[in-house]
């Protein structure tokens, strides 16, 4: 039997997963957006119920796909990780996303930045970032009551819901995780999985090398206590005899000490 396709009713709403506009308008957006998404993507690897997207479509009213944005990079907490052709907050707890991450490029306009702020003030944002890379500016808002504040002064500002701190020196942005390390580009933590992994590997082989060298030395003492055994000696034997050489040789000793003391002396030693 052959399934027909499903064809939409009149009544039925179609949610796109995608807008038809790319991700980023240049490398430098692009970087910008995967460094941040991934970094926070790895920072809540662990955790079930947060949930990390980039570029993904948000559908905050359902009955409505004209209502939407796409933010370069949000977090929601209080939700299943999973994948998800777009956000349809009604079939998420209800659950808006709590921090955003826009990365702005040469195309961006002040009206469209502004219609991005009061959607995410109307629709529940608690934390939104703004970062210019090509100005190294940046930006931020959190929720007070009903609406997104400006915040005064970003350096060093720490994200309440993230815990990510923002440090801006001259050059560019760093945001630091909650252990103080700085976020890294997919390049160079690849660069340092892959440093980990060689080191793991010296590891590995130092450690077999001297397992090796142990196992040597077991079955080399193994083979002597069978050679001990076959000539009549056995261990405690063994360790009397060197114990007594011992003494021997100490007595030895002390014998020639005594009889340097009494030639120092003027004593023949063959006198007494």
């Amino acid at each position: 039997m052959v399934s027909q396709p499903k064809i939409a009713t009149q009544h039925e709403i179609i949610y796109p997963d995608s807008d038809g506009k790319p991700m980023a308008e240049n490398t430098i957006q692009f970087r910008w957006i995967m460094t941040i998404y991934h970094n926070l993507a790895w920072l809540f690897a662990l955790q079930a119920d947060v949930f990390v997207a980039g570029d993904l479509l948000w559908y905050p009213v359902e009955g409505n796909n004209k209502i939407r944005q796409a933010p370069d990079v949000m977090v929601v907490f209080g939700v299943e990780k999973g994948d998800r052709g777009s956000y349809q907050q009604w079939k998420e707890k209800a659950i808006a996303p709590q921090v955003v991450f826009e990365i702005l490029s040469p195309g961006n306009r002040p009206g469209e930045l502004t219609r991005k702020l009061l959607f995410y003030e109307h629709y529940g944002v608690e934390e939104y970032y703004i970062y210019d890379p090509e100005n190294n500016d940046l930006s931020g808002c959190i929720r007070s009551g009903d609406h997104l504040a400006m915040i005064e002064e970003m350096q060093n500002w720490v994200s309440p819901r993230l815990q990510v701190r923002f440090e801006l020196s001259e050059e560019t942005l760093t945001l630091y995780n909650p252990q103080g390390q700085p976020f890294s580009s997919p390049l160079e933590i690849e660069q340092q999985l892959q440093q980990e992994r060689s080191r793991a590997e010296q590891e590995r082989s130092r450690a077999e090398q001297v397992t090796a060298e142990l196992e040597e030395e077991r079955r080399k003492t193994k083979r002597l206590e069978m050679l001990l055994r076959e000539a009549g000696i056995d261990e405690q034997e063994r360790s009397r005899a060197e114990q007594v050489t011992a003494e021997l040789e100490e007595e030895r000793r002390k014998t020639k000490r005594l009889e340097m003391l009494l030639r120092e002396a003027g004593i023949d030693g063959d006198r007494l």
